[in-house]
């Protein structure tokens, strides 16, 4: 169940991001509103999630999520520019995550 939550967690993590853009710094009340929402249900999630993968994967792999994420929004539907070691850029960053879950399940807590 915590993978689940922090699956949750990453995945709102990106849809505050981009509200937080919306927003245009806190300045448009809609969006605003929405990002802080979405900001404190993602990192309730987070904490469920903590509370069993502890702080090291469970966050790695959080920002992991909403990073990428973010990225590939803005590339895919925001216009932003793709480019070649961008896409090698998050491709380490998703092997780290990865490094650091497989590393994570033989040791104990």
């Amino acid at each position: 169940m915590e993978w689940i939550y922090l699956l949750i967690a990453g995945v709102l993590e990106i849809v505050w991001a981009y509200f937080l853009n919306e927003s245009n710094g806190f300045t448009i009340l809609l969006p605003s509103i929405i990002a802080i929402v979405f900001i404190i249900i993602s990192f309730g999630a987070l904490e469920k999630a903590m509370r069993k993968l502890g702080i090291g994967v469970a966050y790695a792999v959080f920002t992991g999520i909403g990073t990428a994420g973010t990225a590939l929004m803005g590339m895919i539907w925001l216009g932003e520019n793709v480019s070649f070691w961008k896409i090698i850029s998050l491709l380490i960053l998703l092997g780290g995550i990865l490094g650091l879950k497989m590393t994570e399940d033989g040791e104990e807590k």
